[in-house]
């Protein structure tokens, strides 16, 4: 059946870091642009009260804007309401129940440990709070390998339909990872040579410029490749190489990974910085990795096995996620009275991070010569677009709301892409160690050689050229 538009917002864990960096700000733009239009009822186990809710929503968003606009602050604030108790004890599901008066299609969002994902969905079913149009979103990570995912999603629906079922990952909302699709279906120019043909190899580079910092308690039970690579990075590998969406997006992403063999520990590097074992809450003889390089490849008719290329790590020089389209170099061309070879790839590079755009490399004339050399054109999408763009948690609570599936992994994709990396995390070798504000250990960069090597990022707010040999 068809979900209905939902008529409350419930939001479990509100009072979480999650909740004060992304979620509360992410109402008061929503309700700045009129498309918050339901109650919302925010649970916690704190004591807390109305005024002590509106107080703390006002210091998260005056951080995250710098201002408030009075008049739609106190419209949210009307529109918040708190519930407190354990999320186990079933007497806070009475008074969550009461709090609903009467809705009918609640949306349950829950950003809170996953440990308590399927408790408090047995409350809320044990409860009669989950019929009808009733939905639950649940914020990453859905479990923690094939088997663990496997296992949830058998719990969750001995309680909700597929349909009922949000899974979050939130750069499916990002505006520059959707950007992906349309510039490559709205362009005719490009369509004709995205494919095996003419691309050599696809790399993605996710770096971060800091380390763990004080979250080591919680990075050493997940590390690099469940922390982004599983969810994040395969997703936007999905955008950059699916057919054409007809109804939605979700056909052409599984049928990506289900052409991608499970991933093969002979061709990953892993890496953790030097320190990281004298970080708080890090186990004195840890193997988790801050760092993985890995090679996939994509077998159907497109693609052929091309070759794609992860990078993704912590203590990296610079703060960037890029993904580059590397065309294969140009055959010799007779030009200028001689014979001449290309001795650059082209590059069409997608900037998912605080710089969106995108820059595509092609060959000029010398001046003064009889001879090409590379340049780039690029696009800023801030200063082309302007910042109008919604933040991911607005997009994907309001289309959580309205029903819409679209940019949620349902549970094909979401056991597929844990079934790619599940032999790189059976796979107990030692990390290499690096050098905090590095590439990484030198085999990664080894891994792409025969490629052209890795496009070198600079930060999110650089807009310094790239020039790839």
């Amino acid at each position: 059946m068809a979900l209905q538009e939902s008529d409350r917002l419930v939001i479990f864990g509100i009072t979480g870091d999650l909740a004060k960096k992304m979620t509360l700000p992410s109402l008061y733009r929503l309700e700045r642009r009129g498309l918050l239009k339901v109650p919302v009822v925010t649970v916690a186990s704190q004591p807390w009260t109305h005024e002590h809710l509106v107080a703390h929503t006002r210091e998260c968003v005056e951080k995250a804007e710098g201002t408030i606009d009075e008049k739609v602050f106190a419209r949210l604030a009307k529109r918040l309401s708190y519930v407190g108790g354990n999320f186990l004890d079933p007497d806070l599901y009475v008074n969550l129940k009461k709090a609903l008066g009467k809705a009918t299609a609640p949306t349950y969002y829950l950003e809170i440990p996953p440990s308590l994902f399927v408790k408090v969905a047995e409350q809320l079913h044990a409860a009669d709070m989950t019929s009808g149009s009733a939905r639950i979103v649940f914020e990453k990570p859905f479990g923690t390998s094939l088997s663990t995912a496997v296992e949830l999603n058998e719990k969750l629906h001995t309680m909700l339909r597929e349909e009922q079922i949000f899974r979050i990952d939130h750069y499916l909302g990002k505006e520059p990872v959707l950007d992906v699709v349309y510039f490559r279906f709205a362009n005719q120019i490009f369509e004709p040579i995205w494919n095996a043909h003419y691309v050599d190899c696809i790399m993605v580079t996710m770096a971060e410029d800091f380390g763990v910092e004080d979250r080591g308690s919680f990075y050493d039970a997940v590390g690099t490749i469940r922390d982004v690579v599983q969810n994040h990075l395969l997703q936007v590998i999905s955008l950059v190489t699916m057919e054409a969406p007809v109804k939605d997006m979700t056909g052409p992403r599984l049928s990506i990974f289900r052409a991608i063999p499970d991933a093969d520990p002979k061709f990953m590097v892993k890496g953790q910085y030097e320190g990281y074992l004298k970080v708080p809450g890090v186990k004195p003889k840890s193997k988790t990795e801050t760092f993985v390089a890995l090679k996939l490849s994509i077998h159907n008719w497109r693609w052929g096995g091309l070759p794609v290329f992860i990078r993704a790590g912590k203590d990296m020089p610079v703060k960037a996620t890029e993904v580059v389209v590397r065309f294969k170099k140009l055959n010799p061309i007779y030009i200028g009275g001689r014979m001449r070879t290309s001795r650059w790839y082209d590059d069409i590079v997608f900037r998912l991070g605080a710089d969106p755009g995108v820059t595509m490399g092609i060959r000029v004339k010398t001046p003064g010569h009889n001879d090409v050399e590379p340049v780039e054109l690029g696009v800023d999408f801030l200063k082309a677009l302007g910042d109008t763009a919604p933040e991911p948690y607005e997009l994907l609570l309001t289309s959580a709301m309205a029903g819409d599936h679209t940019l949620f992994p349902d549970q094909s994709v979401e056991e597929e892409t844990w079934r790619i990396v599940q032999p790189l995390l059976d796979d107990n070798s030692t990390p290499k160690k690096y050098k905090p504000g590095t590439w990484g250990p030198q085999e990664a960069n080894d891994m792409v050689k025969s490629h052209g090597g890795w496009r070198e990022p600079t930060c999110d707010s650089d807009d310094a050229e790239h020039k790839t040999p």
